[in-house]
């Protein structure tokens, strides 16, 4: 089965006529199944008062909808977002009030400039419906291609990801009377089956798949890109946190203190970095409170408050919240 997952961004009122609301916190899931298709809509209920739900809705996407009701500075803070984590397909969405030229000439040298932009409701669901249609090769290669940064960024002649090792980021859970812990999230890569015995992280737990379910269904396997209900064994509720990983053995690895990081500074972030303050960086789902100290070429060497959980090549954004300005500091691969 064929998965879509959409960051909804901007005026969310269109989200009703795209899915169905499913899972809300502070992240509210809207979704929709066919046949052989599920798509997912994930919106961030409480940006822009907070910046960490939009970061973590769109690492829960592959594909972006900007729903433009205002040209604003958080607006600009949502594009450098969407922009940073690579996302290259997707649509915009302007009323009568917006200028369009302005949008085209704010995103020209920004991924987002291969988006498409729509004018009305019906032409995005006309166009996700196409999407739709693009076999399950097309839509790999539309969600996989990098930024000429991130290449830059990785390494390019030694380890690389392996496709067969499975990924799963969770992104909430919870007890279920009579079945135990469910957790919910995406399948960062790879495959899962029932019964699978994978590993927890950061806690390195080793847990069980009891069971998959994806959209209610039962199912047996899940690939990459579906978003998945598993009943586990091994962990409780409390053990796990939004952002952990579960993974195959000995494919995550955890960050503590002193991380060396490969750092590229967002451009409109104008205040200094300070060594005495304690910054926030979000890698996958995570959220952990860190100091820096900068050292030369760009690097930076992090100490974490907690452990943190990545895989290689994974993306990590440093930022500052209380930041009366941009807040997005800037952006680097986990190693």
């Amino acid at each position: 089965m064929n998965s879509f997952n959409f960051v909804l961004l901007g005026d969310a009122t269109i989200a009703n006529e795209l899915g169905k609301k499913g899972t809300s916190s502070d992240i509210t899931i809207y979704d929709r199944k066919t046949s052989d298709k599920i798509i997912s809509y994930c919106f961030p209920n409480t940006y822009p008062e907070k910046l960490q739900p939009l970061l973590q809705s769109i690492a829960m996407s592959n594909y972006a909808i900007i729903n433009i009701s205002k040209l604003d500075s958080f607006l600009g803070e949502q594009l450098i977002a969407v922009d940073i984590f690579g996302i290259k397909s997707g649509f915009i969405l302007y009323g009568y009030e917006i200028d369009v030229e302005k949008v085209r000439n704010i995103i020209k040298n920004t991924r987002l400039s291969s988006f498409q932009i729509l004018d009305s409701l019906e032409q995005l669901k006309n166009s996700i419906a196409e999407m739709e249609s693009k076999t399950e090769t097309e839509t790999e290669t539309e969600t996989e291609t990098e930024t000429e940064t991130e290449m830059d960024l990785k390494d390019k002649g030694g380890e690389s990801l392996q496709p067969s090792e499975a990924c799963i980021v969770v992104d909430h859970v919870f007890d279920v009377k009579g079945v135990g812990t469910v957790v919910l999230g995406t399948v960062k890569q790879g495959e899962i089956k029932t019964y699978d015995e994978l590993v927890l992280s950061p806690s390195n737990k080793t847990v069980v798949i009891k069971s998959i379910q994806m959209h209610d269904d039962p199912v047996n396997t899940s690939k990459k890109n579906s978003r998945v209900g598993l009943a586990i064994k091994g962990a409780s509720a409390k053990d796990i946190s939004r952002g952990d990983v579960i993974t195959s053995p000995g494919f995550a690895k955890i960050a503590t203190a002193d991380f060396q990081l490969k750092f590229i500074k967002n451009p409109y972030f104008k205040e200094e970095i300070s060594e005495t303050q304690n910054y926030m960086m979000s890698v996958g789902l995570q959220i952990r409170t860190v100091k820096i100290k900068q050292m030369p070429d760009s690097i930076l060497l992090i100490s974490f408050e907690k452990p943190l959980a990545f895989v290689k090549n994974d993306l990590c954004i440093l930022f500052k919240p209380d930041s009366k300005s941009m807040r997005i500091i800037g952006h680097g691969i986990m190693k």
